[in-house]
C-alpha cells in the first residue's frame, strides 16, 4: 500500500473555500478513482492554515493512472482559484 500525502498551506483568507472545496470536489473525486482506498483531510491543530490530503492507493501504478487521468483535472480545475503552497510525497506502508 501507498499513502501519498499532499502538503497545503491555505491563504488565510481561503481556509474555509479550501475545505468546502475539498470536500464537496476533491474528495469525492479522488474515492472514486480505481485504487485509492481512502481519503482525509487533516488539519494541523498548531497553524490553522496548514493541512494534510492523506490518501492511501493500492500501487504507484494506481497513482500513476490518476495523475494522467480526467479526474485529476478537474481537482486542479477546481482548485485553480485557490492560492497555496502544496507538496506532493509518497510512501511506502510498512507497518
Amino acid at each position: 500500500m501507498i499513502a501519498r500525502l499532499i502538503y497545503v498551506k491555505v491563504a488565510p483568507d481561503q481556509i474555509k473555500e479550501a475545505i468546502e472545496d475539498w470536500k464537496k470536489v476533491c474528495a469525492p473525486i479522488m474515492i472514486s478513482q480505481p485504487g485509492c482506498l481512502s481519503e482525509e483531510l487533516l488539519a494541523c491543530n498548531e497553524e490553522p492554515d496548514e493541512f494534510i490530503s492523506l490518501s492511501n492507493w493500492e500501487s504507484m501504478e494506481a497513482i500513476q493512472a490518476y495523475r494522467t487521468s480526467e479526474a485529476h483535472e478537474r481537482v486542479k480545475h477546481s482548485t485553480r482559484g485557490i492560492k497555496a503552497d502544496v507538496v506532493v510525497k509518497t510512501y511506502q506502508v510498512v507497518g
